[in-house]
């Protein structure tokens, strides 16, 4: 474990609170539902950071990404550009709920794929998050947010 899990598992938690009242999850579903939040959470960054770096790197604006705690202790993506310079902070909670929901409701894409992932053997439930994670509506958000870090200039 690198020094950022803690941060992450902490805003995995967060999130499985918030999902257990979305999914309407009984008691005995409630480890499952924070192996989910915990998953998608620290997944999802694993998966941001270098694509940040790489996909920078390739556009000639090479940046380097990691987490860090924001003022609050909550997980932060903290951006820096060549010069050592802070280019973006992206709130790890920001990333996600961009990543999931739309309206302000959890994307029903990802509702489904999470549904499914309450369900069955732990097989069962990892094959529904890699899905939810490589859904169209997770990766259309990926891709604005990295749009959005190129094109901003600080």
């Amino acid at each position: 474990m690198t020094a950022h899990d803690p941060l992450l598992l902490h805003e995995g938690d967060r999130l499985a609170r918030h999902l257990a009242q979305i999914l309407h999850a009984g008691a005995d579903e409630q480890a499952r539902v924070d192996l989910i939040g915990r998953s998608l959470t620290v997944n999802l960054v694993a998966a941001l950071l270098p694509t940040i770096e790489q996909i920078s790197r390739h556009a000639g604006q090479p940046l380097h990404a990691q987490v860090i705690p924001d003022e609050r202790d909550r997980a932060l993506v903290q951006v820096i550009n060549a010069h050592g310079e802070e280019h973006a902070r992206l709130p790890v909670d920001d990333v996600l709920r961009d990543a999931l929901t739309t309206a302000g409701h959890l994307h029903p894409t990802i509702r489904a794929h999470l549904e499914d992932a309450l369900r069955g053997s732990e097989h069962h439930l990892e094959r529904a998050l890699v899905a939810a994670l490589r859904s169209a509506p997770v990766m259309n958000a990926l891709r604005q947010q990295l749009t959005a870090l190129l094109r901003q200039r600080r």
